[in-house]
């Protein structure tokens, strides 16, 4: 008996002993095509040798020094890094060690720059139904995933939610992308209102929803629309990046496609790639200056925070997508895989939609492609997907509960950015191969 408590006690796992460039190998040498990236992490793959001489060239000088008493070359490096490249108005990084923790930061910072501007009733958060924002109370109390949040009730704050931007099962029959972007915004002011424009904090969104919608981008002019309704009541934009961000959508910041700069955005994932765990929260100048004209403390604070290893790690990183131009790749291995899967899937009774920005892609899965119809939730498909996936030889990330916590299954495509386009085939065959196995098309 294994004394890890896994994710799943009634679940038994390959092994993993190496890893080569989008492929994990296990025990056993059984490749696996990672075509999700774990969980859209390894966008360098596996094995870069780059990356992989920073870490030991920082582990060989300073593997870590508390953030209470030190600052070090790599935290500082990273910083500079990612301001000089983040949108309008982002001008100092808050580092920690994974998306979740990064969330929290972000809530708790909304909160502080309120507190020290003398606003102390500003505390009510506003974020979207079917979003994922991390597991840690806060971040699992903004986020509207029904299934994961159920358990612990409870335990979370309370916070409004609002309709997700998801045109797919959202947008009315012979209503323009744009008039539906105008109804949600409606119905954000309309919560605002409810709530008491003078208590609300910030509304935080992420700008293409990764896990529990599938690869989601909002319709045109959907976050100008949200950015003037939060200035016109004073209230942050936090914007939710620790999926979609560091690149996976086609440009470093998934915000620069939307036209807007948040208040506070976080990222994690991609930073790092994988390499060693890392978040980090991006902060306005106005917060900052808040903080430091006023207590000058954040009353907040990880163990881990600013590692320094983790820190050399994800600079590598950064550092390697843009020398090696991914993003131009990201955008053109985009466009293969989008066009591969509607050569494959376009007609597919199953698939109802195909959707995504960059190598962050989605594939909703229907019983019925005419009205919409998911498939029975008591059968498990996305399970039953994962598992045969991996048979085949294929890393892709199903979820259920896509419509409303319960109901609906995708398929969540997030593979490295070092990717050849033969391996764009080899997921569409092995997707293909999966679905035929676990969903009649008959």
């Amino acid at each position: 008996m294994s004394h890890v408590f896994h994710r799943h006690l009634k679940q038994r796992y390959p092994t993993a002993v190496g890893g080569e460039g989008p492929y994990l190998i296990d025990a056993e040498g059984r490749r696996y095509l990672d075509a999700c990236g774990g969980a859209a992490v390894s966008c360098l793959g596996h094995r870069d040798g780059e990356v992989i001489e920073a870490v030991r060239e920082q582990v060989g000088r300073l593997a870590y020094a508390h953030t209470s008493f030190f600052t070090s070359e790599p935290m500082e490096a990273l910083a500079d890094f990612l301001v000089e490249r983040a949108p309008e108005g982002l001008s100092s990084v808050y580092f920690v060690s994974g998306g979740s923790e990064a969330v929290e930061a972000a809530l708790k910072m909304a909160r502080q720059y309120f507190l020290e501007r003398g606003e102390p009733e500003r505390r009510h958060l506003i974020a979207r139904r079917q979003s994922y924002h991390g597991n840690t109370l806060g971040a699992l109390a903004t986020g509207g995933n029904a299934w994961r949040r159920r358990p612990f009730e409870p335990l979370l704050v309370e916070v409004g939610h609002v309709s997700p931007c998801y045109a797919y099962r959202g947008q009315a029959a012979g209503e323009t992308p744009e008039a539906y972007g105008e109804r949600l915004a409606a119905e954000l002011e309309d919560e605002i209102q409810r709530l008491g424009p003078e208590t609300v904090m910030a509304f935080v969104a992420e700008p293409v929803v990764g896990a529990t919608l599938g690869a989601v981008p909002a319709v045109p002019g959907y976050f100008k629309r949200v950015r003037e309704i939060c200035d016109r009541h004073g209230i942050l934009l936090i914007l939710d990046e620790v999926m979609c961000g560091m690149g996976r959508t086609g440009s470093l910041f998934a915000a620069e496609q939307e036209g807007v700069a948040p208040d506070l955005t976080t990222i994690a994932k991609g930073l790092g790639a994988g390499y060693q765990p890392i978040g980090a929260t991006l902060v306005s100048e106005r917060i900052r200056e808040a903080i430091a004209e006023g207590s000058g403390f954040f009353q907040h604070g990880h163990t881990y925070i600013g590692h320094a290893t983790a820190c050399a790690a994800a600079l590598a990183v950064q550092r390697a997508i843009e020398s090696r131009d991914l993003m131009a790749r990201v955008r053109w291995l985009g466009d293969g895989l989008q066009q591969r899967l509607e050569a494959r899937f376009g007609d597919h009774p199953h698939v109802g939609d195909i959707r995504g920005r960059g190598l962050f892609r989605g594939l909703e899965l229907v019983a019925d492609r005419g009205d919409k119809t998911p498939f029975d939730p008591a059968r498990k498909l996305h399970a039953a997907i994962k598992r045969t996936a991996m048979d085949e030889g294929l890393m892709c990330y199903p979820m259920g509960g896509t419509l409303d916590g319960q109901r609906g299954d995708h398929i969540l495509l997030a593979p490295p950015f070092i990717l050849e386009e033969f391996h764009l085939d080899e997921i569409v065959d092995k997707l293909d191969a999966t679905l035929k196995r676990v969903v009649d098309p008959h």
